[in-house]
């Protein structure tokens, strides 16, 4: 017996977006609703349809009464949920991220939507009691030049943006928990991105303190699938106000989006590593501008894009004076990296410090604080070279650098195959002595647990993250990025070989440097009670000079004027088009690019970069760039999104990466 499918009464046709992974179906398709499905086939959905003989998930975009399309209609197969997961304010910003990212609105929609978890869906949501607003003290803000003023414009809805320079020692996290407790209290919604988990820890755990706990979730990727989606959920439901997390977070559903944050914008982790690889204050910026809300990048340091967002006038400054930076800040000195090696000090010989950076040690530990060493590379000895001739030593079989991961090794190891090299030999001069390039975090524990006897030596890193060490004599050696956090702050901080830092061939070696030592930097007690920062560097250099004045938005000038006349981002817009040669020249060849576009290249991936997927390995691949003016981002990336699909459809290339802004250019 057959069964007729009779269509829905009202608007029987659903315009739907496929959740398929190739670029050229990245476009809209109706399908008939059954009059069955037709209370649950609402616009943002999950669905079933049959595309191409294969049942695939989609979204439901809107409900119409008539179709564009002239042939006949297939039938919506099943409606997964009748929950509604795609607002339209994410929709919107979906497709405005694949626009500025020359992507695809189903792989944005990946990175916006949780998978879906059917228990914690079908489960009622807990009765939250009423909202209660507490009061916030924002006292705090005044230190910073209309810092209340600011406040009072976020209270009152107003669409107030700010690029916000901490100050040193600041509690940054209970700071933006102000700026957000002032948000709910006024009936709308706050959003604070944070690069990791321990970010993600402080925020919340300031935030507790004046939003009711109720209102408050933490979303981060280190969440169990149910956990995650059911937080996910009070998001959407509007039961939580106040949202703290991760580079994903930053599309979290929030209703009535009042302020985003995003702290920390020079880190790499928020640059997101799937396609369309957008970053999350690009996807912050855009989303408030759609919803004209309040905005603030924050930092203890400066990019160029944020001081970008300044000059432009699209956010303002929001900096304390310099009086009152000077008296917050340590005090900062600049040492040679080979004075250690003129010291009388044995002590200093042996830890190779100054033995100025040595006695600010010891004071710091006289005074019963810990002190702060700062490592670039984890390990034992992470690179050797001749001690001779210094040239880099290599290994045998496949060029890669030699390292020591540990004391008790036998011989070098390559980072790269693994091998192992018993005889060390240098290829240039034959000389047998070695040298380390980068001491490794572990290598630099024993040294200064040589140079303090009786004091505990705490590392940081890697794995074995240490989060907070408590108010009492210590050595912490950290890599940048794991340094714990000090009951009462350090005493002093000592940033070691600078030089494996700025000697970076990268495009942000120079602010990247800068971020990591005035994170560490911030953590150190102020001049007046006695906090000393030795920075193991040459004086001269300019990112070394912005520290010790702590002038982090100077520096971010000079780096924006420095790009701007080479052509560099963010000044201007570059594409990073990756493949085979022969695929990588056919996109290109495909698109449409602007009159004015210049077309760089080939060159090699950057150290480091992860291969285009589906490329097999060992084939060649290259780089090509391709640079526009500021005012002609978007242009560039509709043309290479284009092509993209011109190429995907034609199924006679290999997959090409394409990424708008890379962090790394090569």
């Amino acid at each position: 017996m057959t069964v007729t499918r009779q269509q829905a009464e009202h608007e029987p046709v659903a315009r739907v977006l496929p959740m398929l992974s190739v670029p050229h179906l990245d476009r809209e398709f109706d399908y008939l609703v059954p009059a069955e499905l037709s209370d649950d086939a609402q616009p943002g959905v999950r669905a079933k349809v049959r595309f191409n003989g294969r049942l695939v998930d989609a979204f439901i975009l809107e409900r119409r009464s008539d179709t564009d399309h002239s042939g006949k209609l297939g039938w919506l197969d099943r409606v997964v949920s009748a929950e509604r997961v795609l607002t339209p304010d994410v929709q919107r910003l979906a497709e405005a991220v694949a626009a500025r990212y020359a992507g695809s609105r189903p792989d944005v929609l990946r990175l916006a939507i949780p998978p879906r978890h059917a228990t914690v869906e079908k489960q009622a949501p807990p009765e939250l009691p009423p909202f209660v607003p507490r009061d916030v003290d924002a006292g705090a803000w005044q230190q910073y030049g209309r810092g209340e003023q600011f406040l009072e414009a976020l209270a009152e809805g107003r669409a107030a943006r700010a690029v916000w320079q901490a100050l040193p020692g600041e509690d940054w996290a209970r700071r933006l928990s102000e700026a957000a407790a002032v948000v709910v209290n006024a009936g709308r919604g706050a959003l604070l991105i944070v690069p990791d988990q321990r970010d993600v820890d402080a925020v919340h755990a300031a935030a507790l303190g004046l939003v009711d706990e109720s209102r408050v979730v933490a979303l981060s990727a280190g969440l169990g699938p149910s956990q995650r989606y059911r937080r996910w959920l009070s998001v959407l439901r509007g039961q939580a106000r106040l949202v703290i997390g991760t580079r994903s977070a930053v599309f979290a559903p929030v209703a009535d989006l009042g302020l985003i944050v995003v702290w920390d914008d020079g880190d790499d982790s928020l640059a997101e590593p799937r396609a369309p690889y957008p970053h999350a204050r690009e996807v912050a910026m855009l989303r408030a501008h759609q919803l004209r809300c309040g905005a603030v990048i924050g930092g203890f340091a400066r990019t160029a894009e944020a001081q970008a967002l300044v000059r432009s006038k699209w956010a303002h400054d929001l900096v304390a004076g310099r009086s009152v930076v000077r008296a917050r800040a340590p005090r900062v000195v600049a040492l040679d990296d080979d004075a250690h090696t003129h010291e009388r000090d044995a002590a200093a010989r042996t830890a190779r410090l100054p033995s100025m950076a040595l006695g600010a040690a010891r004071a710091a530990l006289s005074a019963g604080r810990p002190v702060l060493v700062q490592v670039p590379r984890r390990g034992y000895v992470p690179a050797l070279a001749c001690g001779k001739c210094r040239t880099i030593a290599r290994c045998r079989h496949c060029t890669g650098p030699l390292s020591l991961p540990d004391r008790d090794t036998v011989g070098a190891v390559c980072r790269w195959c693994g091998r192992q090299d018993i005889a060390l030999r240098c290829g240039r001069c034959g000389s047998d002595a070695v040298r380390a390039v980068v001491v490794g975090a572990r290598r630099t524990a024993e040294e200064l647990g040589r140079a303090f006897p009786g004091v505990p030596v705490v590392t940081s890193g890697g794995d074995a993250v240490v989060t907070e060490v408590p108010a009492r004599p210590a050595v912490v050696v950290a890599t940048p990025g794991a340094e714990p956090r000090a009951d009462g702050g350090y005493g002093a901080a000592l940033l070691l070989d600078g030089w494996a830092l700025l000697g970076r061939q990268d495009l942000r070696a120079a602010e990247d440097t800068l971020r990591r030592w005035m994170s560490a930097a911030a953590m150190v007690v102020d001049r007046a009670a006695g906090g000393t920062v030795a920075v193991v560097a040459e004086s001269s250099i300019p990112t070394v000079q912005a520290l010790v004045r702590w002038d982090p938005v100077g520096h971010a000038e000079a780096e924006l004027d420095g790009r701007a006349e080479v052509g560099l981002p963010p000044a201007v817009h570059l594409a990073a088009v990756d493949g085979v040669p022969e695929a990588a020249d056919a996109l290109l060849e495909a698109a449409a690019l602007p009159p004015d576009a210049e077309v760089l290249g080939p060159v090699d991936l950057p150290f480091g970069a992860r291969r285009p997927p589906g490329v097999d390995p060992g084939v060649p691949v290259h780089r090509m760039l391709v640079r526009v003016s500021r005012d002609r981002g978007l242009v560039l990336a509709a043309a290479l999104r284009r092509a993209t699909g011109v190429l995907s459809a034609r199924h006679d290339q290999t997959p090409v990466r394409v990424q708008i802004d890379p962090l790394h250019i090569g």
